[in-house]
């Protein structure tokens, strides 16, 4: 059975920093690329980072330099280092597995992300 468990959303202010943590369980970790994406109210799903196994990253325009995305493959975890967060930022934030081999893709449950004064 493959989990992908978040932790660490939560309400912070403007300019503050958050660390999402994405542990994985049931799949080959090593085998899939691992990304982060986000979606607010009203809006679609969009990426925001994501990393492969060799530790290549791709981030959105619009958190480049803000956020960094890293992965510990002997923890099966990904993590999402968020900076100086912008209300924008707010929305619920889903880890995702996304195989090399055959192609699957998983997600987490979830995690809220709200920036606000």
């Amino acid at each position: 059975q493959v989990q992908l468990v978040e932790s660490g959303g939560g309400l912070v202010q403007p300019g503050e920093s958050v660390r999402l943590s994405c542990a994985a369980s049931g799949i080959i970790f090593s085998n899939h690329v691992m990304g982060w994406y986000r979606q607010a109210p009203g809006k679609q799903r969009e990426l925001v980072a994501s990393i492969t196994n060799g530790g290549s990253a791709n981030y959105a325009d619009s958190v480049k330099g803000r956020f960094t995305i890293s992965r510990d493959n002997a923890k099966n975890t990904v993590y999402l280092q968020m900076n100086s967060l912008k209300p924008e930022d707010t929305a619920v934030y889903y880890c995702n597995a996304q195989g090399i081999i055959f192609l699957t893709q998983y997600w987490g449950q979830g995690t809220q992300v709200t920036v606000s004064s």
